[in-house]
């Protein structure tokens, strides 16, 4: 078993003594330092695997030791201990590079946790986000995207609250994923919430919790999207939506470390850690008096932006190879290349809709292309096209009929899917379930037909 050793920094003899104490019944050896001078001393002669230090010292602070930290020995995570109430001075410390912070008086359950947090940098993670070099979900080689998966591994190494910041479709949730993997939570959740798809009258109960009959359809206890992140890591994506209301209770449950479900009177205290984004401009919306200002220097301790697709155009070709493999693997069929051309033309179109816009397009030209090679006139760039899963045939796949509407209330899409059904059975029973036969009777590509068959369930 690792033998782990941590230096405590304070100029208090008796909070010395009581750090020593509970580090030692965890098992830790301990070194201690009652001003900056004695602790750099200590930190260069000896391995360690943790610093606790408190903010205010004879000869500095705490937070000037941080920074020392993050030159010096930037694999020791360092967690500074704050007066009771200093939000301020503990986010201060967080954007120095601190690992995390406990108040004054010091509670020891919380003590443990950020210990026990802070000595999990010092193990392995896995194999496959391991190696300095890896991408992991950050796929590319430009310099942009090296450079964000390089401050993705810093700010793993934090409990910081990060904001990512980028445009729609550009990836802010694989960086939060990847922010979790490579850190100390790896082992727990990785929740990721849209604000904006929870209804407003149920954003409490759903971020919370509830008890059992706490109101109409509370039929059991929820425990809500905190405590189901308790350990791990809460991501919330598309932060901006959130009503004025309820960012008052999340700034309240982040500052507290503590949730109090609908219907009861305790709070439960929960360890997560908060990563956040929007594709809208945070400092505007406080401005303008739509985004509280307090929850936002919360959120915003670090920011992190994540570059858009057509900022790093030499990644593409190996994220449309990506991509179509992936297509291929869910289609189960052999997987397509793009011609040079079609490699060209991806990497001059702007893509507003970033890598989301390049998986729909590579999908959309995957299921409609007649061979194994996707041309660049095959992407149907500069026109609107209708996207695979939301086409529908055309008369000549119906046989010309004219189509009877029902009467009352119509459901389009299930109108529709249900005569896409019914013209694709209709197609291969009359070739004696022959795909290929059927797909040309169809009018439409063998992949269009898998990609249907899948689609409605058919296979």
């Amino acid at each position: 078993m690792t033998r782990y050793t941590a230096l405590i920094v304070d100029d208090e003899p008796d909070i010395r003594d009581l750090l020593e104490i509970t580090l030692g019944r965890m098992g830790i050896t301990t070194h201690t330092a009652a001003d900056v001078t004695s602790a750099k001393a200590l930190l260069g002669a000896e391995t360690v695997h943790l610093c606790l230090t408190d903010m205010n010292l004879p000869d500095g602070n705490g937070i000037e030791l941080v920074q020392w930290i993050q030159q010096h020995c930037p694999n020791t995570p360092a967690a500074v201990i704050t007066a009771y109430g200093s939000m301020d001075t503990a986010i201060e410390a967080l954007k120095a590079g601190a690992f995390d912070f406990v108040s004054k008086p010091v509670e020891l359950p919380r003590l443990r946790e950020l210990v026990n947090s802070a000595l999990k940098l010092s193990e392995p993670i896995g194999n496959n986000i391991s190696e300095p070099d890896e991408p992991g979900l950050l796929l590319g080689t430009s310099a942009e995207i090296q450079w964000l998966r390089k401050q993705t591994r810093k700010l793993a190494r934090s409990q910081a609250p990060v904001f990512i910041s980028g445009e729609s479709g550009s990836g802010k949730e694989l960086v939060a994923r990847m922010i979790h993997l490579q850190g100390p939570r790896h082992e727990g959740s990785f929740i990721a919430v849209n604000c904006g798809a929870i209804p407003s009258e149920l954003m409490e109960s759903e971020f919370f919790g509830h008890k059992k009959g706490s109101f109409t359809g509370a039929i059991d206890n929820k425990d809500g999207l905190f405590r189901s992140a308790n350990g791990g890591t809460l991501f919330l994506d598309e932060v901006a939506d959130l009503p004025l209301a309820m960012q008052v209770k999340l700034l309240r449950a982040i500052q507290e470390k503590a949730v109090r479900p609908v219907g009861e009177s305790k709070e439960f205290p929960v360890d997560i850690r908060v990563l956040s984004a929007t594709h809208k401009n945070l400092y505007e919306l406080v401005k303008s008096g739509h985004f509280r200002q307090d929850l936002f220097y919360r959120i915003n301790v670090i920011e992190l932006t994540v570059p858009p697709l057509r900022a790093r155009a030499g990644d593409i070709p190996l994220l449309a190879s990506h991509i179509l493999q992936r297509i291929a693997q869910d289609y189960e069929c052999e997987p397509a290349r793009l011609t040079d051309s079609a490699i060209a033309r991806l990497q001059t179109y702007d893509f507003p809709g970033n890598v989301r816009e390049l998986e729909n397009i590579l999908e959309r030209a995957f299921t409609l292309c007649d061979s194994d090679d996707i041309d660049a006139t095959e992407l149907q760039l500069g026109s609107a096209p209708v996207a695979p899963e939301e086409q529908t045939l055309s008369a000549s796949d119906t046989g010309s009929q004219p189509i009877a509407l029902p009467e009352g209330e119509l459901d389009l899409e299930n109108y529709l899917e249900t005569i896409e059904r019914q013209a694709i059975e209709k197609a291969l029973e009359a070739t004696r379930w022959n795909k290929t036969a059927a797909a040309k009777r169809l009018g439409i590509s063998f992949r269009a037909l898998r990609y249907k068959l899948k689609k409605l369930g058919m296979e």
